[in-house]
């Protein structure tokens, strides 16, 4: 069970977004490579980055920020926001990311994310964004009729890495990962599922180490880890003896 620190970029810093509202940022730090480097000796083993400015973008808009984290640290890198072509997917992973996360493209070309698949195997996840169990995409600016499950569904057997899914509705929010949801999801694809949105105490921790959860990759926790409602080492702790 992998708890992965989050860096959500906006302007070049990391921020935490409150409900996906850009307009609705706070700044935890303005040296984004430092926090990565924060977070390594911090003992975790695995980060999260979105590129937020990127997402609505279409392209990627804080390169700059994400190749200076991946100078910073040697624990592997996951990037989302902005990706949208092959093109951005080799370029990114040629940087040395681990696994690019494909989210609007997902619901746009499947087909691309197919494609990435079988080209770059093993890097490529699928970022299922949903705000009542339907699909949003755009940087969460759009909500489609998609069922979360039912976009899963389209990758089975793809070669899809990984499935980020976070909860809209408890993004930034401090009420908890929506379990339910989640473990549904998690139940209904063969692909490992990553938790995100809502993580806010080491209940929730604590919740990661309960059997039904076991079926996840792991969870992804950002606002609660930047204000001290989890305590990092006590975290990594619990879930290492719980394996």
């Amino acid at each position: 069970m992998i708890l992965f620190p989050a860096i959500d970029l906006k302007d070049g810093q990391c921020v935490r977004l409150k409900l996906g509202d850009m307009d609705q940022a706070t700044v935890f730090n303005d040296d984004p490579a430092a926090q990565a480097k924060s977070f390594e000796e911090q003992g975790f083993e695995y980060l999260h980055v979105v590129d937020l400015n990127g997402a609505f973008a279409g392209e990627s808009v804080n390169g700059a920020a994400v190749e200076a984290i991946l100078a910073a640290v040697d624990f592997p890198v996951q990037l989302g926001g902005g990706i949208r072509t092959l093109a951005h997917i080799e370029g990114w992973l040629e940087k040395g990311l681990a696994r690019v996360i494909l989210g609007t493209v997902a619901v746009r070309d499947p087909e691309l994310v197919k494609a990435a698949c079988k080209a770059f195997p093993g890097q490529v996840a699928v970022g299922i964004d949903a705000r009542g169990g339907k699909v949003a995409v755009e940087g969460w600016a759009e909500t489609s009729e998609l069922a979360a499950i039912e976009l899963a569904a389209r990758f089975e057997g793809a070669g899809v890495a990984a499935i980020i899914y976070t909860d809209i509705d408890r993004d930034g929010v401090l009420k908890g990962i929506n379990w339910e949801a989640t473990l549904e999801l998690a139940s209904a694809t063969a692909i490992p599922v990553i938790a995100s949105g809502g993580l806010a105490s080491m209940d929730d921790i604590a919740r990661m180490t309960r059997p039904d959860a076991q079926i996840l990759e792991g969870a992804i926790s950002g606002r609660a880890l930047y204000d001290g409602r989890i305590d990092s080492r006590e975290a990594l702790a619990l879930l290492r003896a719980a394996v």
